[in-house]
């Protein structure tokens, strides 16, 4: 079976716990910076997935 994984760098959203890795920030500050609104979160299911978008956006300066 061929794996299909697609490199971090380049996946269009985020686990809380993959943000905080590519990110550099900490796991508490992900979900803080997720409950004050500043990064987006999408619901899926279960899961809770941050856009690669709203992530780019914090790390360049242009969060709300």
């Amino acid at each position: 079976m061929e794996n299909n994984t697609v490199p971090l760098s380049e996946a269009l959203a985020y686990s809380p716990k993959e943000a905080a890795r590519v990110s550099g920030l900490g796991l508490t500050t992900v979900y803080r910076l997720i409950n004050e609104g500043t990064l987006e979160r999408r619901k899926i299911g279960t899961r809770s997935l941050i856009p690669a978008r709203s992530l780019r956006a914090l790390i360049e300066g242009d969060a709300a």
